[in-house]
């Protein structure tokens, strides 16, 4: 009857990786930064837990008598999108990024799908939703066109005006996107954007829906599967597994995930818990929001004790991110850096778990942990973590 958590803060880094430099963000450090720009941040939890521990954070003791165990994860994977970091934490490593397009699509591209689609295509820019859609909502509500967009992640994006195109058409678009996405064209993500409104107050709506790549080996989540665990996902953990071997509780907000998290605490007898609390990295990475992303870290702080409050004799809870979002750099792009590790269970040692060489090994871990006989591209670092 073990279970395991892991809770991945989106776009929540620590500090430049390695090879930085390739990806033109040297100087990436979204905790590290932030903590610099606020003067210091106040997350009293998050530094009894170990966070301060990890590295230098200003306002975030090194508390010596952190509750659980801490470390660091670097990214193996080439690339660094939320699909890459999830799928390196569940084993699987890239050894190509997804291609993305700072042009546009081409017109092969965009010529094709609105064929399949029966609908004509604006836009095929690159920019914020937000932005996109004031610019070009007038003409699709005149028009009925597909608004087409990207941005520097590797997505595909369709918005659509929910009075203009019926949601159900939309998600068939989509459907039909990412069947015709294939090499060199396999972008990570395709993303269905509806709004309402009017021209000047248009607003986008909570039925987005992402459809993702598959997995291209054996994942965390189909070794459980095969193996009879349960996993339950909370947020857009299931979207970014193309649904394969997950079900997950989509969520509006951290609020809402942070509240799912809890009461599958409160209640799963067993399995896998696979959560993402995306208000990080969408909702103020992307903006460079240095005070929304402060606050979102103190409302995760805030919730941390009722979450742990939740946790049985056989459960270990992990505290992860999958690339970093740095919101006081100039870029509005994710940043490719290392990711907190923090982990948590009345089993947990006090122990400094290292800088682990992948984000795998904590899915390996995991599988550890659960009984399973799997560790992907990763290495269990269980004995060290649980007094046995």
């Amino acid at each position: 009857m073990k279970r395991a958590a892991i809770i991945v803060l989106d776009g929540v880094g620590i500090g430049e990786a390695p090879d930085a430099a390739r990806y033109g963000d040297v100087g990436s450090d979204t905790l590290g930064n932030l903590s610099r720009a606020i003067g210091g941040m106040d997350l009293p939890n998050l530094a009894r837990a170990g966070l301060g521990r990890i590295a230098p954070l200003e306002g975030v003791a090194a508390d010596a008598d952190a509750t659980g165990a801490w470390g660091l994860l670097v990214p193996q994977s080439a690339g660094k999108d939320s699909t890459t970091g999830h799928w390196e934490i569940a084993g699987v490593q890239l050894a190509r990024p997804f291609p993305t397009y700072p042009a546009g699509f081409p017109a092969e591209v965009v010529d094709e799908f609105a064929r399949r689609t029966g609908r004509a295509v604006i836009g095929n820019v690159v920019g914020s939703g937000t932005e996109i859609i004031a610019a070009f909502g007038p003409e699709h509500q005149r028009t009925g066109a597909w608004i087409l967009y990207t941005s520097a992640d590797s997505v595909f994006q369709i918005a659509a005006h929910e009075d203009v195109i019926p949601l159900d058409e939309l998600y068939r678009a989509c459907a039909t996107a990412r069947a015709m996405l294939v090499p060199p064209h396999d972008v990570s993500r395709v993303i269905a954007r509806p709004f309402v409104g009017e021209a000047g107050a248009y607003g986008r709506t909570k039925n987005r829906r992402d459809f993702s790549i598959e997995p291209p080996d054996e994942t965390l989540l189909d070794a459980l599967g095969s193996a009879g665990v349960p996993r339950a996902g909370v947020g857009k953990v299931d979207d970014l597994f193309a649904g394969r071997s997950i079900q997950s509780r989509h969520t509006a907000n951290n609020g809402e995930g942070i509240a799912a998290i809890s009461e599958w605490l409160a209640a799963a007898p067993s399995g896998l818990l696979f959560a993402n609390l995306v208000d990080f990295d969408q909702a103020y990475g992307h903006r460079n929001d240095i005070p929304g992303f402060y606050g979102a870290l103190r409302e995760f702080d805030a919730a941390l004790p009722s979450l742990l409050s939740h946790l049985r004799e056989d459960d270990l809870l992990f505290i992860t991110a999958d690339h970093g979002n740095d919101p006081t750099t100039a870029s509005t792009d994710h940043a490719r850096e290392c990711v907190p590790l923090l982990a948590q269970g009345p089993r947990v040692r006090s122990v400094a778990l290292g800088r682990r060489q992948t984000f795998a090994d904590l899915g390996a871990t995991v599988a550890d942990w659960l009984g399973v006989d799997f560790r992907g591209r990763g290495t269990s670092f269980l004995a060290s973590l649980v007094a046995r």
